[in-house]
């Protein structure tokens, strides 16, 4: 859409390509597929759970501790994000006796987190 433009383009006629509805309805995802990736976005909206999220891309595993200063919130709202994040399987917790030490569940997330950043950097 142009800068000047007020309305989004859309089509004039109403013509259906049948070959290429049916190519992607061939390759379209689960349902259950749909409401996980869903959920993961959804997780990833919130600004906080983002600096958490990127946080852990620097270092291997920090504590509650750590993520609150690095969040600016106190310890009990940062649980509370880690709480939703390990829910939706993007963080995992480690117990050491009294400490708990939070990391990324896996490279995929490191590399949403990775791209996310890059593209949200592109002019």
């Amino acid at each position: 859409m142009d800068a000047n433009d007020t309305q989004p383009e859309v089509c004039s006629i109403h013509e259906i390509d049948p070959d290429a509805v049916k190519r992607v309805q061939e390759r379209a995802l689960p349902e259950r597929t749909i409401e996980r990736l869903s959920r993961l976005f959804s997780a990833l909206s919130d600004p906080t759970r983002l600096r958490i999220l990127h946080a852990l891309t620097v270092t291997k595993e920090l504590c509650v501790c750590d993520l609150a200063v690095i969040a600016n919130l106190s310890v009990s709202a940062v649980s509370h994000q880690l709480r939703l994040l390990r829910d939706r399987d993007l963080v995992h917790a480690r117990r050491d006796g009294r400490m708990v030490y939070y990391s990324l569940s896996d490279e995929h997330v490191r590399h949403l987190i990775d791209t996310g950043a890059v593209h949200a950097n592109e002019q």
